[in-house]
């Protein structure tokens, strides 16, 4: 039975001014290297033999971090990248959700029926996640860990459980939360954004 760890990057300096990141990218804060190793720690006991993430800096560096705690390799895989949100990436979320709150709070809702100006399709995003699914599940590997982002690594729960992407936005995963899924011909979420290892 294969168990494939998904793990949000640890946070970065846009996470912490609140910045709408998408394909935009900046490195880790000290917080989020402290997060990284805490992480690293936890799942250090899990038996894992294979790490893929994306390649952008804040899952890029969470993920360095985890290989070496774990001593094993890094792949880095395209398919992994954030979601692009379009024109309205690098404005403050907070600041949108009070000026643009209808058309923010509609996106939350379904982000593919009310799509931001300029951001990616439903067509090219749902292509990329599911041949990034179908690919890993080919891994002879049992125990695999994912590092990515809110957007990808919701959308790869959602496409395991059969659920439309429409809904990626309506749970959420915190800086480094974990979560778990098994398959052993169908998929099961054994547990959503675990935050234990987070003991500072």
């Amino acid at each position: 039975m294969k168990r494939i760890y998904l793990i949000r990057h640890a946070q970065s300096e846009f996470n912490e001014k609140g910045i709408f990141q998408g394909k935009l990218d900046s490195d880790l804060t000290p917080l989020g290297f402290v997060q990284a190793r805490l992480v690293a720690g936890f799942l250090k006991k899990e038996g894992i033999s294979l790490l893929i993430s994306s390649p952008q800096k804040r899952a890029y560096k969470t993920a360095l971090i985890i290989a070496d705690v774990l001593d094993i390799e890094l792949l880095l895989d395209e398919r992994l990248r954030e979601m692009s949100f379009g024109t309205l990436e690098g404005k403050n979320f907070w600041e949108l959700m009070r000026t643009e709150g209808k058309v923010m709070k509609k996106w939350l809702k379904d982000p593919f029926q009310y799509p931001l100006p300029g951001q990616e399709s439903y067509e090219v995003f749902e292509k990329r996640i599911l041949s990034f699914l179908e690919d890993l599940l080919k891994q002879s590997q049992e125990r695999i860990a994912v590092v990515g982002h809110g957007g990808t690594l919701h959308s790869l729960i959602c496409t395991a459980l059969g659920l439309k992407l429409n809904s990626l936005w309506w749970f959420h995963m915190d800086n480094t939360g974990i979560s778990l899924l098994e398959y052993d011909g169908n998929f099961k979420l054994v547990y959503l954004n675990r935050l234990c290892h987070l003991k500072y």
